[in-house]
């Protein structure tokens, strides 16, 4: 069984993607394949070897090492998007492996950048709350910090959450419907919040307006600096990152639904405790004590003996989701024996 010191280190291991993804974007060529074949292949077949790491021995929330592997997270990102940038602007990435470098971008973004960012966005310390909505902005993610606080905690699992996936919807059609109600539901929210407070509707009052406005001035200078090419690696990159979003938010909750008076409890959460999912995704998978204790740190979370496991991992069963009938097939089973 691990120490509970000992597994904080371990947590280094989620800034890993990040270095594969430096790597590509400064090589150019076939490592621009890099970090997608190590995050989608290679961690994927790890989960589905590895076993379950369930130890619930009690680690500190003052614990400095787990704190300090998230901050690392915000100069990793930043290097991460600028090493595109530069990349494609000095030519070390050229012709089809501009998709190849936006797409392994994107990966790191998706698993590391906005994993992150879901666990900042729960801090009540301002810095670190700013951290979280700064990460999910070089992501492209517009709707995140305001659906999920406001919504996603409140309903999941019943039908006024677009982040809890029905029974029988596919990845595709839920990554459409989940990500343009989150973004509606925001504007909508932030409407109400403006109205509630006695402020105008200004654009930098409204959260989802603003940085619509940023997120404009940053295509604008990607667009004088290295053209149409450079914005279209930039649309690929956040397209990936917030398709993988979904992806978690389809497979967190799949299937799992209550009624809107009833209360959250833990079998509302696929959970997994594969080495992937707790260490490189920071003990996302965890994911029903978050449900309980939102503004818990995330080396402090706890599994639960009745929460529903999943297959395999966060990694492990994303080309399974990816393929509807092989997901519906194997989740299937598992929805039939807990019911």
């Amino acid at each position: 069984m691990l120490q509970a010191k000992s597994r904080n280190f371990l947590y280094l291991f989620s800034l890993t993607p990040s270095l594969f993804c430096l790597y590509g974007n400064l090589h150019g060529g076939w490592f621009t394949l890099g970090n997608t074949l190590y995050s989608l292949g290679f961690l994927a077949a790890i989960e589905w070897l590895s076993k379950p790491i369930g130890s619930n021995q009690a680690t500190h929330k003052e614990d400095i090492i787990p704190q300090l592997i998230l901050m690392l997270h915000i100069p990793f990102q930043l290097a991460s998007i600028a090493s595109l940038i530069y990349g494609i602007q000095s030519g070390i990435v050229s012709d089809i492996w501009i998709i190849q470098a936006a797409i392994s971008t994107g990966v790191n973004t998706g698993s590391s950048a906005i994993v992150v960012s879901h666990e900042l966005i729960h801090r009540k310390n301002k810095l670190e709350n700013f951290f979280g909505r700064w990460l999910l902005f070089t992501a492209g993610n517009m709707y995140f910090f305001v659906d999920h606080l406001r919504v996603h905690h409140k309903w999941v699992g019943t039908a006024k959450d677009h982040a809890t996936a029905q029974l029988n919807e596919n990845l595709y059609s839920f990554f459409l419907r989940s990500s343009l109600g989150q973004f509606k539901g925001a504007i909508q929210l932030e409407n109400e919040r403006l109205k509630k407070e006695g402020k105008s509707n200004f654009l930098l009052n409204h959260y989802v307006y603003r940085q619509l406005i940023l997120h404009a001035i940053l295509d604008t200078c990607l667009f004088l600096y290295g053209g149409i090419l450079l914005v279209a690696a930039w649309f690929l990159h956040c397209i990936v990152a917030n398709f993988l979003l979904e992806y978690v938010n389809y497979v967190q909750h799949y299937g799992l639904n209550r009624p809107e008076k009833s209360r959250v409890t833990e079998e509302h959460s696929w959970e997994s405790d594969l080495f992937v999912s707790r260490f490189v995704l920071v003990d996302l998978s965890r994911h029903a004590d978050h449900h309980y204790y939102s503004s818990k740190p995330f080396h402090t979370l706890v599994n639960y003996e009745n929460s529903p496991k999943m297959p395999s991992g966060y990694a492990g069963m994303f080309l399974i989701a990816a393929i509807p009938p092989f997901w519906f097939k194997m989740i299937h089973k598992k929805l039939n024996l807990i019911n």
